[in-house]
Parts: structure tokens; sequence; C-alpha cells
């Protein structure tokens, strides 16, 4: 079955810094790009890191406490130095959570789940910069037109991988969710179908209304011997 690749959904133009570049700097990039994070990158494009807003504040606000005179301060009006000198080297998150162009768009999805980021560098063999793909990237998996997501079920699932027929299963997709009607030649098959289909970008959940002409699912291989005669 054919997978959206992550080289598919990224952006290979990238907006990104290397470890010398000021505080201020990172800042313009940012809201010039209208972006909230920016690759780190060494003298051969060698992905070191990520900075983000959030690092920029935390930074910010431990290097420099908030300062003001007493009424101000009593009344919470209190402000930061105009001068902030640390450099994206110094405050970014290191090392970088990074994907490859061909790994899958689901997996990276839940790699950025797992790790609570929300961009993912894309690099090559040597870590150097191709790409990049965000969470609003991903989220075109899941605006997969149900018939596009029918049609992959069908050819993808039942047809190639399966050997089915096509009106062996009735398939229906309604809002990413899939539902199976039909009948298989063994019980074994159904959890197998549900799986692969389960795991087709775009499929938000499958409904399974199947059943099986035979229950094979107890059955087992007859035992053979060493010299590979059955007992």
């Amino acid at each position: 079955m054919k997978h959206i690749k992550v080289g598919d959904l990224m952006t290979d133009e990238v907006v990104s810094v290397v470890t010398s570049t000021s505080f201020k700097d990172v800042a313009k990039l940012l809201a010039q790009h209208d972006i909230s994070g920016l690759p780190v990158l060494d003298d051969e494009d060698r992905v070191l890191g990520v900075v983000s807003e959030s690092d920029l504040i935390g930074r910010e606000a431990a290097d420099h406490p908030l300062v003001g005179d007493a009424p101000d301060a009593a009344r919470g009006a209190a402000t930061f130095p105009s001068e902030v000198i640390f450099t994206a080297g110094e405050v970014m998150s290191a090392p970088a959570v990074t994907v490859h162009a061909d790994e899958t768009a689901t997996g990276a999805a839940r790699l950025m789940a797992r790790r609570g980021v929300e961009r993912l560098p894309v690099v090559d063999d040597e870590d150097r910069l191709v790409g990049i793909v965000t969470r609003r990237d991903l989220l075109r998996l899941f605006l997969r037109p149900d018939a596009e997501i029918r049609r992959r079920v069908i050819e993808d699932v039942l047809t190639d991988t399966m050997g089915l027929d096509e009106d062996t299963v009735t398939v229906h997709v309604v809002d990413g969710i899939v539902t199976l009607e039909g009948r298989l030649g063994g019980r074994s098959q159904i959890p197998v179908l549900i799986g692969l289909v389960s795991q087709l970008d775009g499929v938000v959940a499958v409904v399974p209304r199947l059943t099986a002409r035979v229950d094979d699912s107890l059955l087992a291989p007859p035992h053979r011997s060493a010299y590979g005669m059955p007992w």
C-alpha cells in the first residue's frame, strides 16, 4: 500500500538561522514570516537544534528579571530590558527532533505528539536540512476526500493486498470513518482487513460489519516431525 511521505507534505524553502544569529534577528524572522520556530544550522547546513518563540521568552525572562520602579512594580507594571544579547545557539532546544523525507507522514505525526513539538526539520542522510514539516502540514492527512479513501480501501487493501473481489466487501466512507460490510472466506481475515484499512492515510476510524463463511481462527497447522512429515 502507498502511504503519504513526509517529502510529499514538507516545505522545502525553509527559513533558518545559525548559532551566532542574535536574539533580535531571530525575533524579526519569526515575526516577518509568521512562524513560531526556526531550525539552527552549522556551517554545513546540518541541523543542530530548533529555536522557538517559547525558547526566546523563557531565556529572556530567566536572564533579565522584570524591573521597574517601586510604584509601577506595586501596580504590576514592569518591563524587560530593551537590549538582549544572547544568540540562537545559546537558547535553542537541542538536539533537534528530525525526520527523513521518505518516512511516513503518519509516523511523523506520532513523533510530534510523543515529543511535544510543533515542527520537524527534514534532513538527509548526513543530517543536512532539506525541508520542514509542521502540524498544520500533517493535518492535510485528515482532510483527504472520502471518495479517495474509499478508492484506496478497495484498490490497495481489498484487491491488491488481500486478493479479494471488489464486491466481496461494501465500503462506505463518511468524514474519514470507514464502514466495512460483507462476508469473508475465513474469520481470520477480519482482523487483518480491519488493521490494513486503519493504517491508510486519512482514516479516522473503522466500523466492521463483517462475517465469515468459516471460523478458521482456531485451526492449527498439523504438527510436523523433524523430517517434515505430519504425524
